[in-house]
């Protein structure tokens, strides 16, 4: 079928489950217990988009992924299992095949470095990455007002660390601006800055900034180029890769023009390890990540979430996830039996097939499968097969990924840090401009010493009248005593 992709059969080519491209920005869900076949069905998923000409991005948590760089190979280990597989579900066209790759890295190391500013993440999801409670939340947004209303960027963390302690020194002046600000709730954010710096946050914030366009290339024979984030790194800083992905999804959201309904995405984006995103989440947070879930579709961008539990995913947004394919679950804990029955109510019902007691019985590979119709309803869930990747199943080596990375057409663009001025160089320049010039008040005060006042200049007055007029009818001591009762009188009334 024509704008589709195929994902899967029941055995002889039974009940083929295509993905129609044209509601591939309805969202979907992977889900599935540790070893049940997730990660190959997101790279299966990933080459069938990008054969149809779609970019995806994917986090490499595992570092598997990078294969969908490289043609698997006869000779390699799973070959016989993905060749039973195709002749399982009469997939006549599959065939080994590389896919086009794009590498990234937030710290630089197996990727293209990406970089955001901090002025483009934001104090809300600054706010959140850094893990601070709601009084130091806000404190944070009144150093971004200052420093928009005085016009000094926010670059990089240097940047912040001077603009926080300008806020510090002015406490007192920006309570009454802005609200009540606290040196204790300042230093409390300076020394979460000093964790996230420990995590290699630093490389993540400053110029040149990511390009949102470079995850949306083509290659040269029109396949979309599958972006691949190196994750494992950092999945040790949890919140930096789930604050990372949601801003980016934002960044694509308020960049990208609105398209309708296209015939197929603009991007496929994978949220792997998606309960992340949500662990310990504020609401506010959650009620962003549903805002843009919900309308990122009509910028021609499809979410997909991927994660053990369907019940980590909230269900006001599992709710807006049309596409799904459900592997195995096992349910040993009360949690785990609360997510099978979870998972089974969110299927439309087939007959003859128990949901609930599939879920436990799906061999590695296989899936409950429940995409989109031509209606926008989705079809009655079926088990699956699901189809097998043609790239290489398990990672690149270092020097291939090495070769793609110095051959790719960005290469070079993000590798070298810019660091203009900004906040930090603003701050010192002006805290050196008033260290050489002299207190404001100095020099009216030296002139208003030099100068005699209004009394004085009475006084000297009164005195030169006195010494003329009577000064030169009376003599000697009666002179002097009367010219200083005189002053004395003066000196009383000033």
């Amino acid at each position: 079928m024509s704008g589709t992709i195929f994902v899967g059969a029941g055995a002889g080519g039974t009940e083929r489950r295509e993905l129609l491209l044209r509601l591939a920005n309805r969202h979907g869900l992977i889900a599935g217990a540790t070893g049940t076949g997730k990660t190959v069905t997101l790279q299966g998923l990933a080459e069938n988009f990008s054969a149809a000409g779609v970019p995806v991005f994917v986090a490499d948590v595992k570092g598997d992924l990078s294969g969908l760089a490289m043609a698997g190979s006869p000779t390699a280990k799973p070959h016989e299992a993905l060749t039973k597989r195709s002749a399982e579900i009469a997939d006549g066209d599959w065939r080994y095949r590389e896919t086009p790759v794009r590498f990234w890295d937030l710290f630089g190391a197996a990727g293209h470095p990406i970089r955001t500013t901090v002025s483009e993440m934001g104090p809300v999801l600054l706010a959140r990455l850094l893990d601070l409670n709601e009084t130091q939340a806000g404190v944070l947004t009144v150093a971004f007002e200052l420093a928009d209303d005085e016009g000094l960027l926010l670059l990089d963390l240097d940047d912040l660390g001077a603009m926080l302690a300008h806020v510090a020194e002015r406490a007192k002046e920006l309570s009454t601006r802005y609200g009540n600000v606290t040196k204790p709730s300042v230093g409390a954010i300076q020394r979460a800055l000093l964790q996230l710096r420990s995590q290699g946050g630093e490389h993540f914030f400053g110029e040149p900034a990511l390009d949102v366009r470079d995850l949306m290339g083509l290659a040269d024979d029109g396949r979309g180029i599958v972006s691949v984030l190196a994750a494992d790194r950092l999945m040790a800083s949890p919140k930096l890769y789930a604050t990372f992905l949601l801003w980016l999804l934002s960044e694509l959201f308020e960049t990208l023009p609105e398209v309708g309904d296209a015939d197929k995405p603009k991007l496929v984006f994978f949220f792997d390890e998606a309960h992340l995103l949500f662990e310990d989440a504020p609401d506010a947070l959650v009620d962003k990540v549903e805002q843009v879930v919900r309308l990122i579709r009509s910028k021609g961008v499809g979410v997909y979430f991927v994660t053990q539990n369907p019940i980590d995913v909230p269900d006001r947004i599992a709710g807006q996830l049309g596409n799904r394919i459900q592997h195995a679950l096992r349910a040993y804990t009360p949690r785990d039996q609360k997510a099978v029955r979870a998972a089974a109510e969110t299927f439309r019902a087939a007959p003859g097939l128990d949901v609930a007691t599939a879920i436990t019985e799906l061999k590695t590979g296989e899936a409950l499968v429940s995409l989109l119709g031509e209606d926008g309803a989705p079809m009655p869930v079926s088990r699956t097969l699901i189809r097998a990747p043609g790239s290489r199943l398990g990672p690149v080596t270092t020097g291939e990924r090495a070769t793609l990375i110095a051959t790719d057409a960005i290469a070079g663009k993000y590798t070298t840090a810019v660091d203009r001025q900004s906040a930090e160089e603003m701050l010192a320049e002006r805290a050196a401009k008033a260290a050489a010039a002299p207190p404001p008040d100095e020099a009216p005060r030296r002139a208003a010493r030099a100068q005699p006042s209004l009394a004085d200049k009475m006084i000297q007055s009164a005195a030169r009248s006195a010494a003329s007029s009577i000064g030169r009818q009376v003599a000697g001591s009666f002179g002097s005593r009367l010219l200083r009762g005189l002053l004395g009188g003066l000196m009383r009334g000033r």
